[in-house]
């Protein structure tokens, strides 16, 4: 979590430094779900997130330098610098993307739901501790839409080892949660399709995870999905382009007084687990981690503009190789006329 914190954090340096470009959204106040969440899963599992994918990527063992190349734009990016801020990915960490658009992820975190359920009933690939979990993240304001509904229904309908986590930090966007739905209580939702739906504090990561272990063991034993509701708060605005005018101060004060990082902090403590110096040297060294991070993004290259148009054509000949079989792209009055690529 405080590796989370710290890297998001610093992103928002970055970003007014102008070391990354379009929208930015951060994730801080809710740690407490990725971590609770992510952290119990095996490398295998697979974690399909939103357009809040930094942390994500970190609790799934994405390297700190590889995400911060990623939004710098940078060739040595977990996607080459193509991805960028809401995009992440990462084939050897089974971190399936994030997404810009809302609800996006859901109908790809159920296929490979199905697909894990396929390697281990059909071609019987999968490990002796049953099968490979997918957790699909997701907000709010995502669940009034209609993939969530249609993907809850096939989930449940083909027993599918997923466990949808709604990260419900109370606001789409400027839209208040109580504003945009009939039934605010979202899980809910999960009973109406057979499956289990349960609500969680997600400001506490020892309960998420108790939350989590039982819904991620349910689905290992091919018992289905679960619907989990996290009510959680983000502590900045939707972006750093949002000036977070419309949350009212007496709203933000009351969640940023019940921090999970501080609340987890003081139960360490107070249970003896660890002393406040032996906290502070953990923390010293993820300042170290993300600081090298920057350094190592900052002075990483810019992807070469023969990049420009792979993964984008299935027959990349048809546009974007010439005849002479080199990338159009690497024609200099390829982007005449244009913004320098």
């Amino acid at each position: 979590m405080v590796l989370g914190r710290i890297f998001e954090d610093m992103c928002a340096q970055m970003y007014y430094r102008g070391k990354m470009f379009g929208f930015v959204h951060l994730y801080n106040g809710q740690e407490a779900v990725s971590t609770g969440f992510i952290k119990l899963l095996n490398q295998a599992d697979c974690v399909v997130s939103t357009y809040r994918d930094h942390v994500h990527a970190l609790s799934k063992g994405v390297p700190a330098r590889s995400v911060m190349a990623e939004l710098f734009g940078k060739a040595t990016g977990c996607c080459r610098g193509q991805g960028g801020s809401m995009h992440m990915f990462s084939e050897p960490h089974n971190l399936l993307g994030g997404f810009a658009f809302i609800g996006e992820g859901i109908p790809v975190a159920t296929g490979a739901a199905f697909a894990a359920k396929y390697r281990h009933e059909v071609l019987k690939q999968s490990s002796p501790d049953g099968l490979d979990v997918t957790l699909a993240f997701f907000g709010d304001g995502t669940c009034n839409n209609g993939q969530f509904f249609e993907c809850l229904n096939m989930a449940q309908l083909w027993k599918l080892p997923i466990v949808f986590v709604v990260e419900n930090n109370l606001w789409a966007i400027g839209m208040s949660h109580l504003r945009a739905t009939s039934d605010p209580e979202i899980y809910k939702k999960g009973p109406a399709f057979g499956m289990p739906g349960v609500h969680v504090d997600g400001m506490d990561v020892l309960k998420v995870r108790e939350v989590a272990k039982e819904a991620i063991e349910r689905a290992r034993r091919g018992e289905g999905p679960t619907l989990v509701e996290c009510e959680t708060y983000r502590f900045r605005g939707h972006s750093l382009a949002d000036p977070d005018e419309l949350r009212k101060p007496d709203e933000k004060s009351h969640y940023a007084a019940r921090d999970p990082i501080t609340a987890l902090k003081k139960y360490i403590i107070e249970q003896n687990l660890a002393t406040e110096s032996e906290l502070k040297s953990i923390e010293k060294k993820i300042d170290d981690v993300v600081e090298e991070a920057v350094e190592f993004a900052d002075a990483s290259p810019l992807p070469p503009r023969s990049q420009l148009l792979e993964n984008v054509f299935s027959d990349p000949k048809g546009f974007g190789i010439g005849p002479d079989g080199k990338y159009r792209c690497e024609d200099p009055l390829f982007t005449q006329g244009t913004a320098q690529v």
